[in-house]
């Protein structure tokens, strides 16, 4: 697993990328009440903002972490989006994303460095 600044995580599984976002960005946000996950098939840019979530303190945007085409989300988000209070390291991922070279995530941090970013 593979932290962003955003406080995104990524698993790679051959060429298929899988996010979400992490516990503390999860508890951040406070108790998730809204999520609107992207179409499959969409072509995203590494930037591109993705996913929109709404909690009862905020609305926050999950941008593309790497470039490729979203080929599945988790629709069960859309109607239990306190699943990503739950459980955000897993059942709550977002979008999955076919990419050309996987190895794209290696440049992201492994959880001891993102530990120590949130701490």
């Amino acid at each position: 697993m593979k932290f962003t600044e955003d406080h995104e995580w990524l698993t790679a599984d051959g060429n298929i990328i899988t996010v979400g976002i992490t516990e503390h960005a999860s508890t951040s946000l406070g108790d998730v009440v809204f999520v609107e996950l992207p179409e499959v098939g969409t072509e995203v840019e590494k930037g591109d903002e993705v996913v929109v979530i709404e909690s009862v303190k905020a609305a926050s945007d999950i941008e593309a972490p790497v470039d490729g085409e979203i080929v599945e989300v988790n629709s069960a988000l859309e109607d239990e989006p306190g699943k990503v209070n739950e459980d955000p390291l897993g059942a709550a991922w977002f979008f999955k994303v076919k990419v050309a070279d996987p190895s794209v995530i290696d440049g992201y941090m492994d959880e001891a460095a993102y530990k120590a970013l949130v701490e």
